[in-house]
Formats: C-alpha cells, sequence, structure tokens
C-alpha cells in the first residue's frame, strides 16, 4: 500500500534499497556461476589465492553494513516517542476491537465488523467497521494497545504500525498521518476462530 506516513514511507525507501543491493549481488553471482560452467580455463599453478580471498571475505561485510546501519537507524526512529497531541487505547477483544479516547473523559466504543448482508454498496467486505476510529493528521498520535483474553495485534500497513496486544501489558506506539484517507487493518495474531474478521478502520 501506498504510504500515509513518514515512517512507513521510509520503510518503502528502505525495502527498495536492500532490494537493489539483493538484485546486484544475485546477478553478479548468477554471472560468475555461468561463466565456470562454461569457461575452459584451468590454472596448474593455483595453490592459493590470498588477495581474492580478503576481497571475497571484505567486501560482503561492507556490502551488509550499507544494509545494517539504514535498518537500526529505522529501528530507533519507529520506537522515538514525542509528545503526543492525542491518545487513543486500543483493546483487543475475541473477537472485536475497542477504543477510549483517554483524554476525554467517557468517549469509547466498541467496533465490530459489519456483516457483508449490511454493507452499504461502496462498503468493503469484512474491512468496513460500524465505528470507525476518528484521529487528526499532522499530529503525534499515541496509540496504547492491550487484549483482554487472548494475543492480538493492531495492524495499519499504510501507516506503518504494527503492535502487539498482549493481556496484562500495555504497549505503545507513536506515528503521524501525513494525508487524510480512510485506512484499513486487521489483527495480524491469530488469536482463535474469528480472526479474519476483527478489521481496523
Amino acid at each position: 500500500q501506498d504510504s500515509s506516513s513518514p515512517l512507513m514511507e521510509q520503510l518503502n525507501f528502505f525495502h527498495d534499497h536492500t532490494l537493489l543491493i539483493l538484485t546486484m549481488i544475485t546477478i553478479l553471482v548468477g554471472y560468475i556461476m555461468g561463466m565456470l560452467m562454461f569457461n575452459q580455463f584451468t590454472n596448474r599453478f593455483l595453490l592459493h589465492g590470498q588477495t581474492i580471498e580478503i576481497i571475497w571475505t571484505v567486501l560482503p561485510a561492507i556490502i551488509l553494513m550499507f544494509i545494517a546501519f539504514p535498518s537500526l537507524r529505522l529501528l530507533y526512529l519507529m520506537d522515538e516517542i514525542n509528545t503526543p497531541s492525542i491518545t487513543l487505547k486500543s483493546i483487543g477483544h475475541q473477537w472485536y476491537w475497542s477504543y477510549e479516547y483517554s483524554d476525554f473523559l467517557n468517549l469509547e466504543f466498541d467496533s465490530y465488523m459489519m456483516p457483508t448482508n449490511e454493507l452499504e454498496m461502496n462498503g468493503f467486505r469484512l474491512l468496513d467497521v460500524d465505528n470507525r476510529i476518528i484521529l487528526p493528521m499532522n499530529n503525534q498520535i499515541r496509540i496504547l494497545v492491550t487484549a483482554t483474553d487472548v494475543l492480538h495485534s493492531w495492524t495499519i500497513p499504510s501507516l506503518g504500525v504494527k503492535v502487539d496486544a498482549t493481556p496484562g501489558r500495555l504497549n505503545q506506539i507513536n506515528f503521524i498521518i501525513n494525508r487524510p484517507g480512510l485506512f484499513f487493518g486487521q489483527c495480524s495474531e491469530i488469536c482463535g476462530a474469528n480472526h479474519s474478521f476483527m478489521p481496523i478502520v
């Protein structure tokens, strides 16, 4: 999905960056293997090649650094907690989500999947809910995630958010939505019979 938050944009860039490196390695190794199959060269005096061994040990290490450093940078960026403008508490149940806007008094509701027979013509089957979350764009948003019964996972791919909902534990994540829109997600931790039927909108 297209990214709708700065972090997801960075994750997309990182994916493309790594894919390019993988492609170059695959082409190089494939070319060398192909050449080995077809060339007729032999070297009667080749017993050891110190230089080439140093090269083919050091080069992969350097290539791995080009993957590791951007990856670690992103890992720390995703855990960064800034001062949130609004806090949403998301609680996983079997098999629906309930939400509390902690900054306001008595603002909480349950969010169930819309059954197919109640869907409107422009609704998304198995993805739409009866009560959607409303969050402001261009603001720091903090989500606190927990569960009441079994493990769930609160996930919205286009915002780059995936947090485990664990009973007895409060997990926290921060993000910014940088454009208006309708964002869909689903529970991403197998949580029983109706695991596929507790979407997030």
